[in-house]
């Protein structure tokens, strides 16, 4: 028996993610205000090099759901703004490393700052047990489907 509680125009607007994507406009324009020259694609790639850089680009496509020639557009493009760069592994040449350079590294309090404020806003009248709920909840369907 099925356990899909939603009509199909619900279902429709829950797979959209309406909510993820009015967080992504918000930041944006968030990010456009504080003069901070940088993309929500390109601030998720350097978010992940902030918790751990020096990994390879496919491990940016894991990190970031994105595929390669996705990421190695985004990479591209933040090696223009002098934000990373890659560096060949020593281990194997046909894999580049990539790297935060010090203006990424000078990026990382403001655009966080930016975020952190953007997401209170978002989560401002609900209640923190409603948000554990639905974080234990979105877990629960993405491990259904990976």
């Amino acid at each position: 028996m099925s356990n899909n509680q939603f009509k199909k125009g619900e279902l429709y607007s829950f797979i959209t993610g309406k909510a993820s994507t009015a967080i992504a406009r918000r930041l944006q324009k968030k990010f456009n205000m504080a003069g901070l020259n940088i993309t929500i694609e390109q601030w998720s790639v350097l978010y992940h090099l902030w918790k751990r850089e020096g990994i390879s680009q496919q491990e940016l496509c894991n990190a970031t759901f994105r595929d390669k020639p996705s990421i190695t557009r985004l990479v591209d493009n933040l090696e223009k703004l002098n934000l990373v760069k890659r560096v060949p592994s020593e281990h194997d040449r046909r894999i580049n490393l990539i790297y935060l350079t010090r203006q990424a590294q000078k990026l990382q309090e403001d655009t966080m700052t930016v975020a952190e404020e953007t997401l209170n806003e978002a989560l401002e009248t609900v209640p923190a047990d409603k948000v554990d709920i639905c974080k234990e909840v979105l877990q629960i369907v993405y491990d259904n489907l990976k």
